[in-house]
Parts: structure tokens; sequence; C-alpha cells
């Protein structure tokens, strides 16, 4: 083994390290300002309002992190990203925790933080490889990380907030990102390119958006990679909702967050193994797995067992943890020649982001009319299912720009 692969893997093993104690702190980070409203005679319902603080810079901000992930080494933007979190975390510390308005300006700090941080997180990661199949590994790693970041920090981060003060699980926060931001130092700092414009790249962006969404590789990966994250996101919410209900548990048993967890390890399962199941030069073969989510997704609320609701919740988890690496190697990789990785990303957040907002509109509108959760997980499933439909009507077009 030469000396630079060396570098690379010790890089790459620093950069799993700090992006799964960065999103580890994300997911506590929205744990302690649920407790923070809990506390403060908030409605469940304001932690809807902390949430979307959240998300919006991920579409605000689209336009300018693409091109300030590009400009700068990515390991200095990885640094910056953690330090906007640490501000928005360490703001809890001294707002007025009785102002919604307050609570929500630091959870969209530290979103701020997050968009900053994604596109280098995943644009650093062609620096690190040399091949295809090592870029497919990493991108199965990092997104394994990432979930087994969101499963822990859900669980050992809501078991802190628990068992200490708001201000104590705070500080725990704020040192999970200096953490971070310390191993992120020992990551190598290639060279960026100084050339780019922000005010430029800027008003580019939409041209970027437009320029993927035309090329049948990228068009395929951002409908894909986006409907998965939309269907996740909505399916977190009605499942937390579901359990209770479903098997009999109480909102406040451990066993929910538990139960819930499993979708999470079968995602990091699926993530892992992705690159054994599917090959990247057929990597829309991995629509099949999406099919097979979907088919659970429908059957799983009908079953009111704990053990079987288990096994459905594991499997919908792998299905889903094959079907989005491979999307996600190929759009980094002809996104890198078509506008370059960082606009990529920033392209795919963008993308992502909005359809997460709206799948969770659609879902609050349909359970405030009176829809059971049941009926409310069966439309996320029929959502689904259009943009399954969709992909599938766009294979033809990706076989036919392969042929010679």
């Amino acid at each position: 083994m030469n000396r630079d692969s060396v570098v690379n893997r010790r890089a790459l093993t620093s950069l799993y390290i700090t992006q799964f104690l960065s999103a580890f702190a994300d997911n506590m980070s929205l744990l302690v300002i649920a407790s923070l409203l809990t506390h403060n005679g908030f409605s469940p319902e304001s932690l809807a309002l902390v949430t979307i603080a959240f998300f919006l810079p991920y579409i605000l901000l689209a336009p300018l992190v693409g091109p300030f992930a590009d400009k700068m080494p990515k390991a200095v933007v990885l640094i910056i990203g953690n330090v906007i979190k640490w501000i928005g975390i360490t703001s809890l510390l001294i707002v007025d925790h009785s102002s919604i308005w307050s609570l929500m300006l630091c959870y969209f700090t530290v979103g701020i933080g997050a968009v900053v941080y994604s596109p280098a997180k995943y644009g650093i990661l062609p620096e690190l490889t040399t091949s295809e199949q090592e870029l497919f590994k990493a991108n199965s790693r990092i997104e394994a990380y990432t979930i087994l970041a969101i499963l822990t920090g859900i669980g050992g981060g809501g078991a802190i907030v628990a068992a200490t003060s708001t201000v104590q699980s705070t500080v725990i926060c704020a040192v999970l990102y200096a953490l971070s931001t310390a191993i992120t130092l020992l990551i190598p700092r290639t060279q960026g390119d100084p050339t780019i414009r922000f005010a430029a790249e800027a008003r580019h962006f939409f041209s970027s958006v437009a320029i993927l969404m035309k090329h049948p590789k990228t068009q395929f990966t951002l409908v894909g990679t986006g409907a998965f994250w939309m269907s996740s996101a909505v399916l977190r919410t009605a499942v937390l909702a579901w359990i209770p209900v479903a098997l009999g548990f109480r909102p406040d048993d451990m066993s929910v967050s538990l139960i819930l967890a499993t979708t999470s390890i079968g995602i990091i399962i699926g993530a892992f193994l992705a690159p054994r199941l599917i090959q990247l030069r057929i990597f829309y073969k991995s629509i099949g797995y999406g099919i097979m989510m979907l088919a659970l997704i429908f059957l799983f609320p009908w079953f009111h067992h704990t053990a079987v609701a288990v096994v459905f919740l594991l499997a919908v988890g792998f299905m889903g943890g094959v079907f989005i690496v491979p999307m996600n190697t190929v759009l980094q990789e002809e996104g890198m020649s078509l506008v370059g990785p960082g606009k990529t990303i920033a392209v795919q957040n963008f993308i992502e982001n909005i359809l997460m907002l709206v799948g969770s509109c659609v879902y609050y509108v349909i359970v405030e009319q009176g829809v059971s959760i049941s009926m409310a997980i069966m439309v996320q499933g029929l959502i689904m299912l259009v943009f399954l439909i969709y992909l599938g009507l766009r294979i033809r077009p990706m076989n036919v720009q392969r042929q010679p």
C-alpha cells in the first residue's frame, strides 16, 4: 500500500468520525429544544415550527453553499459548518426560552451550519478516493455513519437529555461539535478553486439545477434520493405516532423509540451491503429495492403485532439503504463533471428539503382532516409510488444514452 493510500484511508476514517459526531449532535440538539419547549409550556405542534426553521437554510442558502464548498478547501468548510452549529447550540444558554422565535432562531443557526457542512462532507469523497469502486464504498460508509448517528443521536441523545438539565445537555451538544471540529483538523486540506466568484455562481445555481435535471442519470438520482428522504421524514413522524396507537405502548415508553430505531438499523445494513448488491453500471436496478420498500410500507400499518412491526420496519430500512446509496454515488460522479461536486450536493439538498417540507405538510393536512395514521402512511406510500413510476419511465432514456 503506497503512502497516498494510507493518508487517504486515515483521512476517510477521520471524516467518518467527524461526520458521526456532528450528525449525532444535530439530532440531539433537536431533542434539547423539544425539552425546552415542553418545560416552557409550548404545544407539541410547536416542535414542527422549530423543525421547519432547520430545513429553511437548505432552501434559502442552496445557491451559495455549493460554490462556497468548491472555492475553499473542503476540510476548512467542514470546520466552518461545525463552528456555526456550535454557535447555534450555545446560543440556547443565553436566549429567552419563553420565546418560540428565539428557539427557532437558534435551530435556524444550527441549520445554517448543517447546510454549509453538507456539500463538503460528500464533495470531499472524490478527493480522498482513487477509483469508482472506492468512491462507492466511501459513499456507503458515510451514509451508514450518518444513519448510525441519527439512530444513536435519537436514542442516546434522548437518554442524555432525559437524565440531565437542559443546560447540561446543551453543553454536551456543544462539546460534541467541538470534538468533531478538532478531528476534522486531521483531514488534509486539498486545494479548492479560488477563481470561483460567489455572486456569479449564485446566479448560475438554477442553471445547475436545469443541467442536472436535464441529464438522464442525474435527473434519475435527484428524483430518487429526494423521494427517499421525503418518505423517510414523513414516515419517521408518522410511525412515531402509529406505534402507541397500533401496538399499545405509552407515548413516553422507551420501547417506542427502540422500535422506530429498527428502521435506521436496516438502513445501515443496506448501506453497507449496497456495493455488493448493486453494480454501479446498472445502478438504476436499485429501483427494485425501492419497490420492495414501498410494498412493505403498504403492508406494515395493518399488522398490529410488535414482533411483526419490528421485522417490517427493519426490512423497510434495509431496502431503503440499498435503494439510495448507488444513486448518491452516481449523482456525485456525474455531477462532478457537469457542475462540480459542491454545487451538485447543494442542488441535491435543495430538492430533498423542498420535498421533505412538502411531504410533511401533506401529512399534517391529512391528519388534521381526521384521517387515521395508518391511512396517512398509505397516502405517503402512494406519493412514493408516483415517484417510482416516474423513475421506471426514465430507465430507458438512460440505456439509450449508454449506447455508442
